[in-house]
């Protein structure tokens, strides 16, 4: 007897979710209408600058959002089920089992007062029904599986007896215990050295690999994008502005706030002295937005449309997806405007 097809192209495709955060007299909407999808095996970089709402499109994705916020609709649609639809007792069974994530900073995610062999050993008891015994030994593989030197010693230490980037190393190993299909990567590098940034960013890549898992690495460094990435969602003012595989986004990229981002980085063959771009201007409060546009104030090609309606997320005939008015049927500016272009010249 032959088992059923998968009926799934995607490990995850969001359709415009929206998450928000309520007070007595206001809705901040930090999620607004996102849409993207990973492919089975894939990794998606999602960048942008902070208070994109990166992390609480993690965080939805999970329904680990706490009061006052609350998931206000759309789908989250894993493995072709919609996670919105699951009971928390169904969602239990998920977190950790077949989605898992890495956060920031690892001393703020491990327990203090439980060695890292209990808090490894701890998925493996709930998920697998594993004795003490049994889930020790499988801490210790997981150890030898992430690169920690001496896995038997370390089961038994606590946080603090280890380094930083050991205790990142440790948080993969937890996150991977189950060997989830999808890992989500909320900015795993950032209190490391650079040094050690590059060996954990090898380490996610290789793991993924073996185990064939999407994951959703979020990060605000377009350098590590390239190096691990296949697709990238921009993300702007909680909504998603463009979205295309890795290499189209570097030879190619469309929206003027995806190209700000390209120039803002430092080129070795540049002098540092009146060479490097900035994005003028700053993000919007998320209690204020504009109108159109979110990022018209601060684009330099803005027309009357750009500040009085907001484009829609249009799809391309290579399946491309880029929310700007430039790319319309609707564009009042000049036809024959190049972003990329007149933006280098501009900067």
């Amino acid at each position: 007897m032959t088992s059923a097809p998968n009926t799934y192209d995607n490990i995850l495709e969001i359709n415009e979710l929206q998450t928000s955060f309520f007070t007595k007299d206001l809705e901040v909407k930090a999620v607004d209408g996102v849409s993207f999808s990973i492919p089975k095996g894939k990794v998606l970089g999602v960048v942008g600058e902070s208070g994109s709402g990166k992390s609480i499109t993690s965080l939805s994705i999970l329904r680990l959002i706490e009061e006052p916020g609350r998931i206000k609709g759309g789908e989250i649609k894993f493995k072709g089920e919609n996670l919105l639809d699951k009971s928390e007792a169904q969602m239990r069974k998920i977190r950790g089992n077949e989605i898992s994530m890495i956060f920031q900073e690892p001393m703020t995610s491990l327990n203090p007062t439980f060695t890292v062999g209990q808090q490894i050993g701890e998925a493996y008891k709930i998920h697998q029904g594993l004795n003490k015994k049994e889930a020790k030994k499988r801490s210790i593989e997981m150890l030898k599986l992430v690169g920690i030197p001496s896995p038997e010693k370390r089961v038994d230490q606590y946080p603090h007896e280890l380094s930083g980037g050991m205790r990142q190393r440790v948080m993969i190993a937890m996150a991977l215990a189950c060997k989830p299909e999808l890992l989500i990567a909320d900015e795993p590098t950032t209190a490391l050295d650079v040094t050690i940034q590059a060996q954990i960013l090898d380490l996610i890549k290789d793991l993924q690999e073996q185990l064939d898992m999407g994951v959703l690495l979020i990060t605000h460094d377009l350098g590590v994008v390239a190096e691990t990435c296949d697709y990238v969602a921009v993300m702007y003012c909680g909504k998603v502005v463009e979205y295309t595989d890795t290499k189209t986004l570097f030879s190619s990229p469309k929206h003027p706030y995806t190209v700000g981002l390209m120039q803002s980085i430092p080129q070795h063959d540049k002098d540092v002295e009146g060479d490097l771009s900035v994005i003028k201007g700053s993000v919007p409060s998320p209690a204020n937005m504009p109108k159109g546009c979110r990022f018209a104030p601060r684009c330099p090609f803005a027309t009357d449309l750009c500040h009085e309606k907001l484009p829609n997320l249009e799809t391309d005939e290579d399946g491309n997806q880029i929310r700007c008015w430039i790319y319309s049927d609707e564009w009042n500016g000049d036809p024959e405007v190049s972003v990329y272009e007149q933006s280098e010249t501009t900067s």
